[in-house]
């Protein structure tokens, strides 16, 4: 149950106060009911919900696919970049959570939802869900560099203390390319991996969260929601 103005508000993307200004101008009907008030408790799965005569949608959970590019910040508002909020406009109304995030300068998979328990359950680091990047580096990769990713490698995190990284798969695709899957996300993570190792990162890619795989069909910069199949997906991370 939430209250009649909440769900006018997200269903028309306006605000709390405008909502309440067209349920008093009798601009907004409920199915079954009469003499609304912006506190009267609607049911957002049963109840019927109109304005001008128009059956509004409301989606109780958001669940969003980005392929985020390169540039945009993971964050809600930035008073200098882009951020991963403003190329989706058209569902900021759900207050949506990232799962996860991306650095500026990395590209790729990067999921937002309004799903505050799937939010923790898959980003609490005892979950240990893994994320899978795809690598360009410097340098040639070698058969040494698989085995000190799986053994953990001694980096400085965000606050500059040394940190012993999880096991970490490196699969190597070629000389300069390769997939390293982790279970963990330290500030610039990867990067000081590969740094470790004696490589350079020149390009980096999420490609997998768990199960779930980006949509290599997804432009640049686009978004969708997910299917109910990925949802099943993501949720089978747990």
């Amino acid at each position: 149950m939430m209250r009649l103005d909440k769900y006018v508000s997200q269903g028309l993307g306006i605000t709390r106060s405008q909502a309440r200004q067209l349920i008093r101008a009798k601009e907004i009907t409920v199915e079954f009911k009469k003499h609304l008030h912006s506190d009267d408790a609607i049911d957002e799965i049963k109840d019927i919900v109109y304005y001008k005569g128009r059956k509004l949608d409301y989606l109780k959970y958001v669940y969003i696919m980005l392929n985020k590019p390169r540039g945009v910040l993971s964050a809600t508002i930035d008073k200098k970049d882009p951020t991963v909020v403003d190329l989706i406009k058209e569902y900021q109304k759900y207050d949506l959570a990232m799962i996860g995030r991306l650095d500026k300068d990395t590209e790729g998979l990067f999921l937002l939802t309004n799903d505050g328990a799937l939010v923790h359950r898959l980003t609490a680091p005892n979950k240990n869900v893994f994320k899978k990047y795809y690598v360009e580096v410097n340098g040639k990769w070698t058969a040494e560099d698989v085995i000190k990713f799986q053994e953990g490698l001694e980096i400085l995190d965000g606050k500059k203390n040394i940190f012993l990284t999880k096991p970490a798969k490196l699969e190597i695709i070629s000389d300069f390319k390769a997939y390293v899957s982790i279970s963990e996300g330290k500030y610039h993570q990867i990067k000081k991996m590969c740094l470790k190792v004696g490589k350079e990162v020149t390009y980096l890619k999420r490609i997998a969260i768990g199960k779930l795989q980006l949509d290599e069909k997804l432009p640049v910069g686009s978004y969708r929601l997910l299917t109910d199949e990925e949802i099943e997906i993501l949720k089978s991370n747990e």
